[in-house]
C-alpha cells in the first residue's frame, strides 16, 4: 500500500464529475424507460443505484493502492480471467439465448463485462514488458495468442457484443504501444474481409456458419436492410430510427416519448436507451452527452499522456478504447449505421455488471493520475 495525503492533490476532478453527470441523466432515462408513471421503474433504479455505490466504494479502495502492483500479478490475472470464463459452461445460466451469467448467493453478474478489464491490466503488463517486440507480424501474432482465448470463450456464449469489444481494446492498446499500424489493418483488415466472405457465402450459398448463431446472423441482414422484415428481424432499428427522429431539435419531453411510453421500442432501458434520449429531449439533450463523452474521453487521454510510467499509460488507452468502443457501437446501432450487438451505453444503459466494472476503470483512470509525480515528504 502506498498512500500519502499530499496524493488527493493530484486527482483529476473533472473525470467524477464528468462520470457522476452521466450517471443522474442514466437514472433519469432509465426510470422513463421502464415505466415511472407507473412506478414499474423503482426495482431498476434500486439496482442501478445499488452498483453505482458499489463500484463508488470499490474506487475509494483502488485509491489507497499503487496500481502498478497489478502489473506483478498479469499472468495470475489472465489465467484468472481464462477460468472464470470457463465456469459459465459448467455454472453458468442462460438469460436471452446466451450463457453469460454466474451467480454467487444473491449477486448475478456477467464474467464477459469482468475480462474487459482483467484484459487490459494484462495487455499493459505484457505490452510494457515486450515493449521491443512490436515491431513484426511474428510480434503482432504471438500478442495475438493472448487475447484468443478469451475471444472464442465469450464467442462460444454468444456474446458478439463483448468478443469484439476485447479486438478493439487489443488493437487500440497495441497500436498505443508502438505495434506497427500497416501491420494491425493488414491482419485486422484481412480478417474482417474473410468474415464478410463467409457470411455472404452462407447467405447465397447457404455454406455453413461456424461462429454466429441465426439470430447474430439476422441482426446484420436486418443492419443491411431493415425493411426485408419490419416486423421481425428490422423490428428494432425501424422503431429506434422513428424515436430517434420523432425528437427534432428540443425533443418531446420528458415522459412524453411516444415510442417510448407506448411501448413501441425494444429493449428501451438498456440496448436503446440512447433513443428514449434522443426521443425525449431531441438534439438538445444529445448533444449535452456527446459533449460530455468528448470531455471524459479528452480527459481519459490527458490522464494516458501524463501517466508516470508505461504501464500505467497504456491501462489508460485500454480503457478509452473501451469507453471508445461502447459509445460508438452504442449509439451507431441506435441510429442504424452499425449492427445490433446488444452493446450498453456508459453510464447510462441500465446493467449492474457493466456499471460496477465502468466505474472501477475509472477507479484506475484516477489512480495513475493520482500517482503520475514523485511525492516528495
Amino acid at each position: 500500500m502506498h498512500w500519502n495525503k499530499k496524493l488527493l492533490k493530484h486527482i483529476n476532478i473533472y473525470i467524477p464529475i464528468l462520470v457522476l453527470s452521466l450517471i443522474i441523466i442514466g437514472l433519469f432515462i432509465i426510470s422513463s424507460a421502464t415505466g415511472m408513471a407507473d412506478g414499474n421503474h423503482q426495482p431498476f433504479i434500486r439496482t442501478q443505484i445499488a452498483a453505482t455505490v458499489l463500484g463508488i466504494i470499490l474506487i475509494i479502495i483502488m485509491m489507497f493502492f499503487d496500481y502498478r502492483i497489478l502489473k506483478d500479478y498479469d499472468f495470475i490475472i489472465y489465467f484468472l480471467t481464462i477460468i472464470m470464463l470457463g465456469f459459465i459452461f459448467i455454472l453458468g445460466i442462460t438469460v436471452s439465448g446466451g450463457r453469460r451469467w454466474l451467480s454467487i448467493g444473491p449477486v448475478n453478474f456477467q464474467p464477459s463485462e469482468v475480462s474487459k478489464i482483467l484484459m487490459i491490466i494484462f495487455l499493459a503488463a505484457y505490452l510494457d514488458r515486450n515493449k521491443n517486440k512490436l515491431n513484426n507480424l511474428k510480434d503482432l501474432f504471438r500478442s495475438l495468442l493472448f487475447i484468443l482465448p478469451p475471444f472464442i470463450l465469450i464467442i462460444l456464449q454468444n456474446d458478439l457484443g463483448t468478443s469484439l469489444v476485447l479486438i478493439f481494446i487489443f488493437v487500440v492498446m497495441y497500436y498505443g504501444a508502438g505495434g506497427n499500424l500497416k501491420h494491425i489493418l493488414m491482419i485486422f483488415g484481412g480478417g474482417f474481409l474473410i468474415v464478410v466472405l463467409i457470411i455472404t457465402s452462407h447467405v447465397m450459398f447457404e455454406t455453413p456458419l461456424p461462429f454466429l448463431q441465426q439470430y447474430q446472423l439476422n441482426r446484420l441482414i436486418a443492419f443491411v436492410n431493415p425493411d426485408i422484415d419490419p416486423y421481425g428481424i428490422g423490428y428494432n432499428i425501424i422503431q429506434s430510427k422513428i424515436a430517434v427522429g420523432s425528437g427534432m431539435i428540443t425533443g418531446r419531453g420528458y415522459l412524453a416519448g411516444t415510442q417510448t411510453q407506448l411501448n413501441f421500442l425494444p429493449e428501451k432501458h438498456t440496448d436503446f436507451i440512447f433513443a428514449v434520449l434522443a426521443e425525449e429531449f431531441g438534439f438538445i439533450g444529445v448533444a449535452v452527452v456527446l459533449i460530455i463523452y468528448l470531455l471524459l474521453l479528452l480527459q481519459i487521454l490527458k490522464v494516458a499522456a501524463r501517466a508516470k510510467d508505461r504501464f500505467g499509460q497504456l491501462i489508460a488507452i485500454g480503457v478509452l478504447g473501451l469507453f471508445l468502443f461502447h459509445i460508438l457501437e452504442n449509439i451507431g446501432m441506435v441510429l442504424g449505421i452499425m449492427p445490433i450487438t446488444g452493446i450498453p451505453l456508459p453510464f447510462i444503459s441500465y446493467g449492474g455488471s457493466f456499471m460496477v466494472i465502468s466505474l472501477i476503470a475509472i477507479g484506475l483512470i484516477i489512480n495513475i493520475n493520482m500517482r503520475r509525480k514523485k511525492i516528495i515528504f
